[in-house]
């Protein structure tokens, strides 16, 4: 059995999960709703405040669906009631970011600043020109965007110049001149 898969999800007080026809899943909570759709061989119950995931058979396939089922199923669970954040730092000299109505504006070296569209259910901060705070009650959503932040200038190993997480840690390499 899957160790994921079968431990069951505690729902915090204002939390309402609701499975509706082909296993679409909606998750209400104080922060928001998210819906989706998830496999529909997997059968979710829903009882008193837990929320259990049981598989049809112990096929690779639905093992490996146990797991991941019962894990988005907390994703969005944890996203409705505490949401999720990702902190981007900045390196370099001049590079900065901004915040204009429905865009990040973001500075890296290039000739012209990189504009990127907010999208939807994703709120933007940046508490100062070299940090960036991206945070949503989505995980996978908060995730990609972070992502797509970062590859407008990767770090590069030399300087350390770029845009990188901020737990992130950076290998250095050593220039020419280094013996």
């Amino acid at each position: 059995m899957s160790r994921v898969g079968k431990q069951s999800i505690n729902l915090p007080e204002k939390v309402e999960v609701t499975v509706g026809k082909g296993n679409l899943v909606t998750v209400k909570g104080p922060k928001g709703d998210l819906s989706q759709d998830l496999c529909p061989e997997m059968k979710i119950k829903v009882e008193d405040n837990t929320v259990t995931v049981d598989r049809p058979s112990d096929s690779l396939r639905h093992r490996a669906l146990h797991g991941t089922t019962r894990a988005l199923l907390n994703n969005m669970v944890e996203g409705v009631t505490k949401g999720y954040e990702k902190m981007l730092d900045i390196k370099g000299v001049g590079y900065r970011a901004q915040v204009k109505g429905k865009k990040l504006v973001v500075n890296a070296g290039y000739s012209q600043p990189v504009e990127l569209d907010i999208p939807e259910g994703i709120d933007m901060e940046c508490p100062t020109n070299t940090e960036i705070k991206v945070s949503g009650i989505d995980k996978q959503a908060v995730g990609e965007f972070a992502a797509i932040i970062r590859k407008v200038r990767e770090p590069e190993p030399y300087l350390g110049k770029g845009i990188r997480y901020r737990d992130e840690h950076i290998r250095r390499k050593e220039g020419k001149t280094a013996k």
